[in-house]
């Protein structure tokens, strides 16, 4: 197996698949339970868990990460209900938040490593733009309810630093893939090729 990302996540086969040519999908199957308070602690623990989950099934590179937002130090993760969707873009509204993703890729046995941090400005946003938001639906697999590539694009004022993170997929991932011997620029003539498996 050439290299495997352990994420379901289609925003992170989209990034991954605009650098390298071939890669497998392979979800891990972890407890998502952390108890970890700190928002990088508790990206990276996720990161590290899925990541050794399928490096134990599979033996191939393998990257493993886990998004998560954050505003006064408090986590944001998924929405569990519409109105718990709603509670989160009121509380990001018109304020800075952080988007830390925790990453790590076994490689040969050894793990590399770490976390990217990226902050959000989010727009005054009115009860019923938050409400026509959450009815789209866009929000309800998202950390933080929000999709920066999707409409909710639309509610950020400014991001400081790696806008790709905001997405979940940070391109110093992409470098560390370079770095360990990846060719991260090739073009091949006969396309993409992910496979999930």
């Amino acid at each position: 197996m050439p290299l495997i990302l352990a994420s379901a996540s289609p925003r992170r086969r989209e990034v991954l698949s605009r650098f390298i040519e071939e890669f497998y999908v392979i979800p891990s199957e972890i407890d998502e339970r952390c108890s970890r308070r700190d928002p990088g602690e508790y990206a990276l623990e996720l990161a590290r868990r899925k990541a050794r989950d399928v490096y134990d099934r599979t033996g191939g590179t393998v990257i493993g990460a886990d998004t998560v937002v954050s505003v006064d130090g408090r986590i944001l993760g998924k929405p569990e209900s519409e109105e718990d969707a709603v509670r989160m873009l009121r509380l990001l509204s018109g304020r800075v938040h952080r988007v830390t993703t925790g990453y790590c890729i076994i490689h040969r046995g050894e793990e590399h490593c770490g976390t990217v941090v990226t902050e959000v400005k989010f727009r005054e946003l009115d009860d019923d733009l938050i409400r026509e938001y959450v009815k789209i639906g866009e929000p309800m697999d998202k950390a933080g309810a929000y999709g920066i590539q999707g409409r909710g694009g639309l509610f950020v004022e400014w991001i400081k630093g790696d806008y790709y993170n905001v997405v979940g997929f940070p391109l110093e991932i992409v470098w560390k893939l370079k770095k360990l011997g990846f060719d991260v620029l090739k073009t091949g003539k006969g396309g993409r090729k992910v496979r999930q498996v």
